[in-house]
């Protein structure tokens, strides 16, 4: 499928996959609906805590290079772990202008280094974040009562259905420790009946620019 990289409003940069109509990140600002979802919505409800964070759909690096930004101004211990079934190209990875839009120049090898470093090996990123990227489908995710807080980022429902079907939030809730939290920019009637479904206890949220409603779910405890 054709793709090509697209500036979005906040003047970050983005892969438009042009036969879809579909984007890794909001048109209406990549970064800011990363901060949105999942910085605001997701990483600030486990302040100082150390905790384990899954991401389905790595594509661009750019929720985990922020993730790692927040890391260092937090002093907080991360664990992260991103999915991914296609990397991105090498060439594509160049158009991304995440370092200079949020002015993080000291970190430009660590961006760097979170995609050039191997997949399925665990990277010291600082001596409070590590990350390890899976090249694996969504529907092989295995991992039990493991992470914290997941970053659903996949591709919308719109294109690809089958991502936010019951059989993915299954594997969802299970990754998942007790009282974990999943965060999406999603806000469908369908995929808040899947979450439902698998035993999440939902709310539906502000969205980011653009976006109306966003959804979070959280794995209650069982009394």
């Amino acid at each position: 499928m054709k793709r090509k990289i697209i500036q979005t409003s906040d003047g970050s940069t983005t892969i438009q996959i042009e036969d879809w109509d579909e984007c890794y990140h909001s048109k209406h600002g990549a970064i800011q609906e990363a901060k949105h979802v999942f910085i605001q919505n997701g990483l600030a409800l486990f302040p100082g805590q150390s905790i384990a964070i899954l991401e389905i759909g790595f594509g661009t690096g750019l929720n985990a290079f922020i993730t790692f930004l927040e890391a260092q101004q937090r002093d907080q211990t991360i664990q992260y772990v991103g999915v991914e079934a296609y990397p991105i190209s090498k060439e594509e990875l160049e158009g991304m202008n995440y370092v200079g839009a949020l002015a993080a120049e000291e970190h430009q090898a660590i961006f760097e280094k979170i995609h050039n470093g191997n997949w399925e090996e665990m990277m010291a990123l600082s001596p409070n974040f590590s990350l390890t990227k899976r090249q694996q489908f969504f529907e092989t995710i295995e991992d039990v009562a493991q992470f914290d807080l997941i970053y659903f980022d996949a591709f919308g429902y719109r294109v690809q259905p089958e991502l936010w079907s019951t059989s993915i939030f299954q594997k969802m809730i299970t990754a998942l420790k007790d009282n974990g939290v999943l965060v999406t920019y999603a806000a469908r009637g369908v995929v808040k009946r899947s979450m439902i479904e698998v035993g999440f206890t939902v709310e539906k949220l502000a969205g980011p620019p653009g976006k109306r409603e966003m959804f979070r779910a959280t794995k209650k405890r069982e009394q």
